[in-house]
């Protein structure tokens, strides 16, 4: 319910005005839904370094990324590749929005995730310490290397001075960043927020550490095909790698500055598994409580939900459970009416930036009335009986959508977005 103050259930209410993104798919936001909806992958070989010897020779790199587009060069050699990414996701956001960050510094803040942080730099750091010797480490090898300097340099090169956050929840942190995002604007800690996640794993640790865990999909001979969530035949994520920012804003702020709307942050849930470090609660109810309370928070029912950006990792388990958490969360009925995408399909598996990234799409399904395509599906599960969208973009209506993020460890993040409405 909305009351004639502008105010969600008593809240302030928090609307998103800017996106940017660098993706497999595209390095903006454009490029990359327009690919989205085409139905294109974003997986090839992997160039970052030579993989043959590897057992999984394939991930969705981003491509031709030149960091001093977006960044100082100088400064752009200190950063990992993770904080170069979701520097140049910021910068796009920014300049989507319109805002003029240091006209009120104070009142814009920045949360920003990440499952890993620098991986490439910690193994750089390694390999000097171990070939060359401890006097030849990169002093710059720390600040690099840890995970909340994907944040730190978003708020030094905007120039943010409200809260500054950096989740690390495996692969729900950047939705976890939404969520935590929107609650310091409803608490008033801020006015702005930037918020997103980013990830940049694909290196010798990254694929050879993954792999081992027989977590990634080994199709080497087809990579295009490899990531198909949902399907009878998946058979593991492709790595993935990406930077994506939302700017929430409170309503009111951007009313008065005449800001374009895509829509509403209007619902958030959290809960956790205390199950196991890598597989889902076998039960769902976690989960579930998550989207639960999600809805809850939002002010909605299961037939409200028009739209599911699913986890869908292409994992056995991880897609099949999913299913399940979807059906208890919704019920049987909603959850068979409910259109739900899988679009790791297209981008592979971002880890901690996942969550961001596919905010973005739901919230363009949203503000576009287009559905992403879970691309890849050709062969029904039966554990899997759901409305996925198979292999072609969809135009419908959708007022409400829900994101979902579920991380190792039992991490469980869901974010409702909704469109816009005075």
């Amino acid at each position: 319910m909305t009351s004639d103050n502008g105010s969600l259930n008593g809240r302030r209410r928090v609307v998103i005005t800017g996106l940017g993104a660098v993706t497999p798919l595209g390095n903006d936001v454009r490029s990359t839904w327009e690919a989205l909806i085409r139905g294109e992958s974003g997986a090839g070989p992997i160039t970052q370094f030579d993989a043959s010897d590897f057992p999984v020779t394939f991930a969705c790199e981003v491509k031709d990324f030149t960091p001093s587009d977006w960044i100082d060069h100088k400064q752009a050699r200190r950063m990992d590749r993770f904080a170069q990414l979701i520097v140049a996701a910021a910068r796009q956001a920014e300049q989507d929005s319109g805002l003029d960050v240091s006209a009120e510094a104070d009142r814009v803040g920045a949360a920003i995730a990440t499952g890993i942080g620098g991986l490439k730099s910690y193994q750089d750091c390694y390999d000097t310490l171990r070939d060359r010797g401890p006097d030849r480490v990169n002093p710059f090898a720390i600040p690099a290397i840890i995970p909340n300097m994907g944040a730190g340099w978003v708020s030094m090169e905007l120039g943010t001075k409200g809260p500054l956050a950096s989740q690390c929840t495996a692969c729900a942190a950047s939705n976890m960043a939404l969520g935590d995002g929107a609650d310091a604007i409803r608490l008033g800690r801020a006015d702005v927020m930037f918020c997103g996640g980013t990830e940049a794993a694909i290196n010798k640790v990254g694929i050879a550490g993954f792999g081992a865990m027989r977590a990634l999909s080994r199709r080497n001979d087809d990579p295009v095909h490899a990531s198909r969530p949902f399907d009878a035949r998946r058979d593991g994520f492709v790595m993935g790698e990406a930077g994506a920012v939302l700017v929430l804003e409170e309503l009111e702020h951007a009313r008065a500055r005449g800001a374009k709307i895509y829509g509403e942050i209007a619902g958030y849930g959290v809960s956790a598994d205390a199950s196991h470090i890598t597989e889902p609660d076998p039960t769902g109810m976690n989960p579930a409580r998550a989207l639960k309370m999600a809805m809850a928070d939002a002010g909605i029912t299961p037939d409200q939900v028009d739209y599911v950006n699913a986890h869908a990792t292409s994992t056995p388990i991880g897609d099949s459970s999913e299913t399940r958490v979807i059906k208890i969360a919704m019920g049987e009925e909603d959850a068979r009416r409910i259109a739900i995408s899988g679009t790791k399909g297209a981008t592979g598996h971002c880890l901690g930036g996942a969550g961001a990234v596919e905010a973005l799409f739901t919230t363009l399904a949203v503000h576009e009335g287009m559905l992403p395509p879970t691309i890849n599906y050709e062969f029904e599960d039966p554990e899997c009986d759901l409305d996925y969208v198979p292999n072609e973009a969809r135009k419908a209506e959708v007022n409400v959508a829900i994101n979902n993020s579920f991380g190792f460890g039992g991490h469980n993040a869901c974010v409702v977005i909704r469109k816009y409405r005075a």
